[in-house]
């Protein structure tokens, strides 16, 4: 049996090139995620469409974009996600604060024309990817300034964002003994939820493995534990 409290902090990670097989992916994985990323890949696929195909199988939406622009395009392009219905978004921190705020407003008022509940703006502050955080404190500080409601970072950061009163979303989750691939900063589930992160993404770790139910299960029981633990 799963727990809906930890499904809802569980991000499937859908980094594939076919809006088909990420439906059939996000189904067979449902009972234990809460919520499916679109990054790149699969929104140059399908494009909106992935959005509100992945609400009729019962899950939120994070729109993995990492919008980086002049504020005027960052704030109509997040507009037009907020309109269709997304429930996270996210943006380079590095573009500033002015850049932040814009997308913040676009897609607040995207939402609002759309008829959507207010979705959640993220900053992305330093890829799991990237070794140095030199820039982290800089990046959280104009976050904050600009009214996101969190940060994307790393599991080592997330006690310094929610100082800042930010919530997180943690990428680079990898099972003990798995490949860390191009992650350079990653963290098991349990480590990252005793840290006190909000959501978790998780993708290879699940998606590549032979048995990803039986996976997406003992990773789900994972975080449960860990939650209980630290609540």
């Amino acid at each position: 049996m799963t727990a809906p409290e930890t499904r809802d902090r569980l991000v499937l990670a859908l980094d594939m090139d076919e809006l088909p097989a990420a439906l059939a992916l996000a189904e067979r994985l449902n009972p234990w995620f809460g919520a499916a990323k679109v990054g790149l890949e699969l929104f140059a696929a399908a494009g909106h469409e992935a959005y509100g195909a992945l609400h009729d199988v019962g899950l939120r939406v994070f729109a993995d974009m990492k919008l980086h622009d002049i504020p005027t395009t960052v704030e109509r392009a997040a507009r037009v996600h907020g309109r269709n219905g997304v429930d996270f978004l996210n943006f380079h921190a590095a573009g500033g604060v002015e850049m932040l705020q814009a997308g913040v407003r676009g897609l607040r008022e995207g939402a609002s024309q759309g008829g959507h509940p207010d979705p959640i703006a993220l900053g992305v502050t330093v890829l799991t990817s990237e070794s140095s955080t030199d820039a982290f404190a800089q990046r959280l500080a104009w976050a904050r300034e600009a009214g996101c409601d969190g940060v994307v970072c790393a599991a080592a950061e997330v006690s310094r964002a929610h100082d800042a009163k930010l919530r997180t979303m943690v990428p680079g989750i990898r099972l003990a003994g798995q490949d860390l691939d191009d992650q350079a900063r990653a963290a098991t589930p349990d480590v990252a939820i005793a840290n006190g992160a909000d959501w978790l993404v998780i993708g290879r770790a699940v998606t590549k493995a032979d048995d990803p139910e039986s996976v997406a299960a003992s990773v789900h029981e994972s975080v449960d534990n860990a939650r209980r633990a630290h609540s």
